[in-house]
């Protein structure tokens, strides 16, 4: 059986994942699994960015990055739920970053 892309799925089923998600995150941190907590969190974070309206992010708007206290992130184009741009802190090395880990 072919696993539906985050894309496909309905807003109840992106939330069934993430629900899912949460629980191997929690499993395997209590486990140590360091690695395996981190890929988690970034499939979390996909998922979560499908879930968001693209249209609320602008381009040229500076955002903070969730889970990086103190660093901030210059919206230069959207491709789908990606943010293309950089961190003020390195400010010529570009970069992706799903919309779900952006606020205001």
């Amino acid at each position: 059986m072919q696993e539906k892309r985050y894309s496909e799925m309905t807003e109840y089923e992106l939330k069934t994942e993430i629900a899912k998600l949460q629980e191997k995150a929690r499993k395997a941190e209590q486990l140590g699994i360091v690695n395996e907590f981190a890929v988690l969190e970034r499939k979390m974070a996909m998922a979560k960015a499908y879930l968001l309206d693209p249209n609320y992010f602008k381009p040229g708007e500076v955002y903070r990055i969730e889970g990086a206290p103190g660093e901030s992130f210059k919206i230069e184009y959207l491709n789908g739920v990606f943010a293309w741009g950089f961190r003020l802190s390195s400010p010529l090395k570009q970069e992706a970053l799903p919309i779900s880990l952006l606020a205001k």
